[in-house]
């Protein structure tokens, strides 16, 4: 019985009633009859696969998202019974066929994955649901418009594919200062045209991406995307947005030594922070082998006795410094809070990923990987 108590001094607590309120909030942005499709992709975004699409099943979401076949069987798997799209299509005629047994549907690319799994279908005598990418100014997956006539005429062959979707992804909706999401929306607007001219029905076209469904009404079609704003995160730093989000993920850990410092001693890798006067330093529980990304070195902050401290010297595997000049009665084993509320205080996903130069949804990605999870809420 021992062991079940050694456990890492670091945990993510993830607050499931603050997943449910952000799609409370996704629902507010959106018509009556726009469906949404929550997006669960490589962990849910590190916040655990299986309780996030519980909860949103549960909470009567539409459609789960997920990148890769191995994704949608674990949902299945723990019986997920919601529609589950393949963001990243199929790979091979292995994958085609457990598509076409599970239920699941694949985004198609390509006209040789499209006749696989057409084929998969006819050998199964079952219909499978798919939907079709098109490549909008994303310059990522895709099939540009000037092909899109004659895939669409390939895949009205193959009787066993039912296209229930037109699908795009916007690259820059989060910059109010470009109008290319608006030549996006008249892109997908044409190819919508030209496939219910050739007699495609299409009722549930999607283009928007968590920004998207924030700051462009127009490309909210049939049905969304969220993703980022499902775990209390902005599509960038800086992303203007009065909605109330909450953060879903928090990292906890705690103070493992306390050290008085003179004057001028230099503090971890490189030397790159020489202590100014004495000052009494913290080492803590985690660094970037715990998702805490480097670049934080010298710019993040964390939070003690509900107090924002500054990172100081290099952010090292599983150790990161602080200032705690100014707290009192902080020893061994004090909380630390990395990422999340602390008293009245609060580091967001975003305030990180400013400190880093990145996106917050690297932030959760890197941060859930190989912390052990709690659940509340």
């Amino acid at each position: 019985m021992r062991d079940a108590m050694i456990h890492s001094p670091n945990r993510i607590v993830i607050d499931l009633s603050a997943l449910e309120h952000n799609l409370n909030q996704v629902k507010k942005l959106l018509a009556a009859e726009t469906r949404i499709m929550g997006i669960v992709k490589s962990d849910a975004y590190g916040h655990g696969l299986i309780p996030v699409s519980k909860v949103l099943e549960n909470k009567g979401i539409d459609y789960l998202g997920v990148a890769h076949l191995y994704e949608a069987l674990e949902l299945r798997n723990n019986g997920i019974r919601r529609p589950i799209v393949l963001l990243c299509g199929v790979r091979t005629g292995e994958e085609a066929k457990e598509a076409v047994e599970k239920d699941l549907t694949p985004v198609l690319f390509d006209l040789e994955m499209a006749e696989v799994l057409a084929k998969e279908s006819a050998r199964k005598g079952k219909g499978i649901q798919v939907q079709l990418k098109v490549d909008t100014g994303m310059g990522r997956l895709g099939i540009p418009l000037s092909d899109l006539e004659p895939f669409l005429k390939t895949i009205a062959q193959y009787k066993g594919l039912h296209l229930e979707a037109l699908a795009s992804h916007l690259s820059s909706a989060d910059d109010p200062a470009s109008n290319f999401t608006e030549i996006q929306i008249e892109n997908f607007k044409k190819a919508i045209d030209m496939g219910r001219s050739m007699g495609f029905e299409l009722p549930l076209n999607n283009l928007a991406n968590s920004a998207g469904i924030m700051a462009h009404k127009e490309a909210h079609f049939s049905l969304v995307r969220p993703g980022i704003m499902l775990y209390g995160g902005l599509p960038s730093p800086g992303f203007e947005s009065a909605l109330p989000l909450k953060p879903v993920m928090n990292l906890k850990g705690e103070v493992v030594q306390i050290r008085d410092l003179p004057d001028h001693t230099p503090v971890s890798y490189g030397r790159t922070y020489y202590t100014r006067g004495t000052q009494k330093i913290a080492v803590l529980s985690a660094g970037y082998g715990d998702g805490l990304l480097r670049a934080m070195s010298n710019r993040g902050k964390v939070l003690i006795q509900g107090k924002k401290v500054d990172v100081v010297g290099t952010v090292c595997m599983n150790m990161i410094m602080c200032d705690v000049s100014g707290l009192r009665d902080i020893s061994p084993g004090s909380e630390v809070v990395f990422l999340g509320r602390q008293g009245e205080e609060t580091i967001t996903g975003d305030d990180m990923a400013q400190w880093a130069g990145t996106i917050s949804y690297e932030i959760f990605c890197s941060i859930g990987v190989g912390n052990r999870k709690e659940y509340v809420g």
